[in-house]
């Protein structure tokens, strides 16, 4: 009777290489280049974030402005603009800073 090698079956070795590869568990990580990218410099990032802010309050004065010449409301509109700018530039810079989570679809089978 021939005995089987003690070794780990080759067969199941490189299905499992094959199951890595597919799944991206072989690839190495990239590496980061040297120096910080243009994202992650504090003035490139300073400046993004005035940037939302500014014209997201500068296309609501707009509107606010021209909706009140349009129908006569000063300055209501425009009172009222300035506070949707001010919270949509706020949204802006806080999706920004928000951390970004991987979404993988859940499989349909998993029960989660």
């Amino acid at each position: 009777m021939a005995e089987r090698p003690a070794g780990p079956d080759p067969s199941f070795e490189e299905r499992l290489r094959a199951a890595r590869e597919r799944s991206g568990l072989e690839t190495a990580p990239p590496k980061k280049a040297e120096g910080l990218g243009w994202a992650e410099r504090p003035l490139a990032m300073a400046l993004r974030v005035a940037g939302e802010m500014v014209a997201a309050m500068v296309v609501a004065l707009a509107i606010g402005w021209s909706l009140d010449r349009w129908l006569g409301t000063k300055p209501w509109l425009l009172l009222l603009f300035v506070v949707l700018g001010a919270a949509a530039g706020v949204l802006n810079v806080w999706r920004l800073f928000k951390p970004q989570h991987e979404h993988r679809p859940r499989s349909k089978g998993s029960g989660e």
